[in-house]
């Protein structure tokens, strides 16, 4: 049984059993709230199209739901009717606060965590795992602040990357950012393997979106807005691929350049469906091989189980379940008729018995 979009060709591994998300916000303090608002967004997403809370890794400073200045307190909002909460009641953080370190993001790829680490805070990926790693924050050329405290450099997460190929820790990774001069992020990637999307060319800031009067901040940025506005047209069964998203920004609208690196993955951008990362869709296929019973020395077929779910009509179903009930009573009596070892076992017990009557019989008289 393989998963995937064609996951096994010409005898080869080709596709993914699995998909992952690594989220982002590495800013801290109220007046970011936007950009825990669009963490908070691409995790909402994800998780609509299928992708569970034990397969997503969620880095928080978490310190906007709770803050003294909410007006909503406990929620989270990016959308101006205070509708939809992002924080809600099943939102799971993996890390929050003072964990969410360069350090600990860059253990997280590469599978140093600390050994006492819970399974919740691990990266469990493999070869065939798709990986969706999504960043937000503050940034320049090159480089990404974290917490305001120190900064990931462009080389740290190419470098990180590198490692995970090696240690056969991905299929394909989706790497989006948005920040100022976020495409300078991906410049010094070269792994294989690896889909990039960035917000904002060199030289050039990410706006944010719109203000929440009532919360009185910038509640989410225009290149995560406009790329969830894109996502809600999305569902599980959706044939959208990430050119038809990269197609979807519009300059004047973001307000900025958002750049695309393909020269790394190995597919077309027309055939790379989203839900290839944002979702978690699995193909089963079924090798269906004969196989035999061996019964003494010979052999006979295994007989296909029934499949209610393929029933056309009444009279169809049980013409196959008569049908499927009369191959079971051939196979029964095929194994009664072809197995030499217990036709002896009976006839010895049936002989013994005979004797022990005859024994008797004479003692009698």
């Amino acid at each position: 049984m393989v998963f995937g979009e064609n996951p096994v060709e010409n005898g080869q591994k080709t596709g993914y059993t699995s998909n992952w998300a690594v989220l982002v916000s590495t800013s801290r303090f109220w007046f970011n709230y936007r950009h825990m608002a669009n963490t908070l967004g691409m995790y909402r997403t994800i998780k609509r199209l299928g992708i569970p809370d034990s397969q997503i890794i969620l880095m928080l400073s978490d310190d906007v739901a709770c803050n003294s200045r909410n007006v909503f307190p406990g929620s989270v909002f990016h959308n101006s009717d205070h509708t939809l909460d992002l924080y809600g009641d099943d939102i799971e953080v993996d890390y929050r606060g003072y964990e969410v370190t360069v350090e600990n993001f860059i253990r997280l790829l590469t599978g140093r965590v600390l050994p006492d680490a819970p399974r919740s805070k691990q990266l469990l990926t493999d070869d065939r795992s798709n990986i969706f790693v999504y960043m937000t924050g503050h940034g320049g050329d090159n480089f990404l602040k974290f917490q305001d405290f120190e900064e990931i450099c462009s080389h740290d997460i190419s470098d990180a990357f590198g490692q995970m190929w090696e240690k056969r820790r991905y299929h394909e990774i989706l790497f989006m950012i948005d920040t100022c001069q976020a495409n300078t992020m991906f410049s010094k990637f070269y792994s294989p393997n690896i889909l990039a999307i960035g917000s904002s060319e060199l030289n050039e800031s990410s706006y944010s979106h719109h203000s929440d009067r009532d919360i009185g901040v910038s509640v989410i940025d225009r290149f995560t807005y406009y790329t969830l506005d894109f996502l809600e047209k999305v569902n599980i069964t959706s044939e959208h691929t990430f050119k038809d998203l990269f197609d979807s920004y519009d300059k004047d609208l973001v307000q900025s350049t958002p750049g695309i690196k393909t020269d790394l993955f190995s597919r077309k951008i027309e055939n790379v469906k989203i839900t290839d990362f944002f979702g978690n869709i699995r193909k089963i296929e079924i090798n269906q091989e004969d196989q035999k019973l061996k019964l003494g020395e010979s052999s006979i077929d295994i007989v296909e189980p029934y499949n209610f779910s393929e029933t056309k009509s009444n009279s169809t179903s049980k013409s196959n379940l008569k049908k499927s009930s009369m191959h079971f009573s051939e196979l029964q009596k095929a194994t009664r008729l072809q197995s030499p070892e217990r036709a002896l076992k009976f006839k010895v017990i049936g002989i013994t018995i005979f004797c022990i009557s005859i024994l008797i019989l004479i003692c009698k008289f």
